[in-house]
């Protein structure tokens, strides 16, 4: 009888712990939770508020807020590291960007070049094919027609003309013109055949 006092008693004392525990501690503990999770989305910084409420602030340990106020401090320092690096990468792509820009001039200006070449490869062979034909013109003429000419013209491309026409065609040439003329051309064309021939030496 006894017995079934005390486990009526004890069935009595759980039954009260279970109902507190299930009606009351389960639905604080979901709600602090709902709370805490609605808050964070909301962008509140739970612990800072808890620190605020003087006498939760007694509560929590100093070394908390420390800590927090260490990350803080980290997190400043690694989002100037951050913009710093960015500075840097913005930098860097502005010098490729110019050294690009530079590159492509360059090879616009060697192309530039190397067409003014050809053009005056061109030109010039147009000059030696002209020549030729000027003086194939003065071989095909008389020697009576040819001198005369030939001392009209600028010493300097007269004796051009006459260092590149054939030997024979030379020498009648030289027989029509007046002997101080003669032998001028002679003289500068001798000149021009030894140095020519140092040259190739």
């Amino acid at each position: 009888m006894v017995k079934t006092v005390e486990k009526e008693r004890d069935e009595k004392t759980f039954s009260r712990l279970q109902w507190i525990f299930f009606a009351g501690i389960i639905p604080l503990l979901f709600a602090v939770i709902v709370t805490l999770i609605v808050m964070t989305f909301m962008g509140v910084n739970i612990f800072e508020k808890v620190s605020e409420i003087p006498v939760l602030s007694k509560v929590l340990p100093s070394e908390g807020k420390k800590n927090i106020e260490k990350f803080d401090k980290k997190i400043v320092n690694l989002k100037g590291q951050l913009k710093d690096k960015d500075a840097k990468i913005t930098q860097l792509q502005s010098k490729i960007d110019n050294q690009e820009q530079e590159k492509e001039q360059l090879l616009r200006h060697e192309q530039d070049l190397k067409k003014q070449i050809d053009e005056l490869k061109q030109i010039q062979e147009d000059n030696k094919r002209a020549f030729k034909e000027v003086v194939s013109t003065f071989e095909a003429m008389s020697a009576k027609s040819a001198a005369p000419v030939l001392i009209a013209m600028e010493e300097a491309e007269a004796l051009k003309i006459l260092s590149n026409i054939k030997p024979d065609s030379l020498a009648k040439i030289l027989e029509k013109m007046p002997p101080r003329e003669a032998a001028t051309f002679t003289e500068s064309i001798s000149i021009e055949s030894e140095s020519n021939e140092q040259a190739n030496d």
